[in-house]
């Protein structure tokens, strides 16, 4: 029976997921990846294994999938009934945003859930559903550890001139300021980067439904510009 992690990113119509196993040696090795895309409207179940091959590919009627509680049930569900040895042991998440506080992945309580309901107006097309997704994971398997893991943890560590917009200080001190996007994705490719180019000076770009650009310097953000459509 192996240990597994289950990783999930919830978007405002979507809930993407994978499964790790975790190996004797201490490295993970993907089990599968998938997602239910289209909730509340037309839901579709998609899944492949760690080889890439499709193991399940499913669309529903609107009512069948309404939330993503309803969503993270079906994905455990597949997941027990499919792999009948799977034992998680934990529940990673990706969280937009993570305000001033949080600049490294944390492990979630009720006080760290209190103080993401806070800051929600910070990413309110992104926190509720990361949140709801936490929530959801909670009820079902409520002793299960779950951490969070922020976009924007990777640009706490710029300097405060990059953070700041040309406004008065005391909007800065009232957390009016650059947070950054895509963190987690740019730490990936940070560390990733051949050693040479990673030591330099790199420009990075995130394309997609929501574009930014990333200053990264010795493997560390030093500025960063997003635009969200």
């Amino acid at each position: 029976m192996e240990n597994s992690i289950l990783v999930l990113n919830a978007g405002s119509s979507s809930l993407k997921f994978s499964v790790f196993d975790l190996l004797s040696d201490g490295q993970l090795n993907q089990q599968v990846t998938g997602q239910v895309e289209g909730i509340g409207t037309a839901p579709h179940f998609k899944v492949k294994n760690g080889d890439g091959q499709v193991i399940a590919d499913t669309h529903w009627q609107t009512t069948d999938i309404a939330n993503h509680a309803q969503a993270l049930q079906h994905i455990t569900n597949f997941l027990h009934s499919t792999f009948p040895q799977l034992l998680l042991v934990g529940a990673g998440h990706r969280v937009v945003h993570g305000g001033t506080d949080y600049a490294k992945p944390v492990r979630i309580t009720a006080e760290v859930m209190a103080k993401l309901d806070t800051i929600t107006p910070l990413a309110p097309l992104h926190n509720p559903h990361n949140l709801a997704a936490i929530r959801a994971m909670t009820e079902e398997s409520p002793d299960l550890p779950q951490v969070a893991c922020f976009d924007t943890a990777f640009h706490r560590q710029q300097d405060t001139v990059a953070k700041l917009f040309g406004l008065p200080y005391e909007y800065y001190e009232r957390g009016i300021q650059r947070y950054g996007f895509h963190g987690l994705s740019y730490e990936y490719i940070a560390s990733v980067l051949p050693a040479d180019i990673a030591a330099g000076r790199v420009i990075v770009a995130h394309i997609g439904s929501g574009a930014s650009l990333c200053a990264i310097h010795n493997g560390r953000s030093v500025a960063s510009i997003a635009k969200a459509v």
